[in-house]
């Protein structure tokens, strides 16, 4: 299995159907992470930089939105909803979900859960063992970072780009030990 190393302080790994749940979410919010990774980090860079201008990752959610922020949380539920679903029925068994349910002459090829190939995987890299250990140690990495970002944020009120300018103007004196001493 990617990603396992023997460490299981909390025994999640003990229960066979516990665990495909476990791997497949770990994977899932692995991707998320980076993707908000990447979109907390470079559109500061390219807005400090000068080749687009928008807000701070932080701010994003300040904008005006087609709808209300109470019935985008409704989409949203609806739509992740349907999609938990049907990798939920995959995880239980897997190829069942490869038809598309509207436009039914679409279907993925029957691959390992987690890696649905085809138009998903244009480099091929699922395949192989080494690409899946790399996916997963970025997404941990990422999944750090992402907290890392926002616990930076919370401490300092900058983003995690302005933050490394500020400490490589001033190596001596921006460090972490300052912003905590006040």
């Amino acid at each position: 299995m990617a990603g396992d190393n023997g460490f299981d302080p909390l025994g999640l790994a003990e229960d066979p159907e516990n665990l495909k749940w476990f791997v497949q979410a770990e994977l899932v919010n692995s991707r998320w992470a980076m993707l908000g990774v990447a979109g907390m980090l470079l559109p500061e860079v390219f807005t400090n930089i000068g080749i687009i201008n928008v807000p701070k990752w932080y701010d994003a959610g300040k904008s005006e939105y087609f709808a209300s922020s109470s019935t985008l949380l409704v989409i949203e539920f609806i739509l992740f909803h349907y999609v938990e679903i049907r990798r939920w029925q995959d995880i239980k068994n897997p190829g069942s979900v490869n038809q598309d349910p509207i436009f039914k002459n679409y279907s993925l090829p029957p691959n390992e859960v987690g890696y649905p190939g085809g138009i998903f995987n244009p480099l091929n890299f699922a395949p192989t063992e080494e690409a899946k250990e790399k996916e997963l140690a970025n997404g941990r990495l990422a999944m750090l970072a992402f907290l890392g970002f926002v616990v930076q944020h919370n401490v300092t009120g900058k983003g995690p780009f302005e933050n490394l300018l500020q400490h490589l103007s001033d190596p001596w004196h921006n460090t972490i030990v300052q912003t905590f001493g006040g």
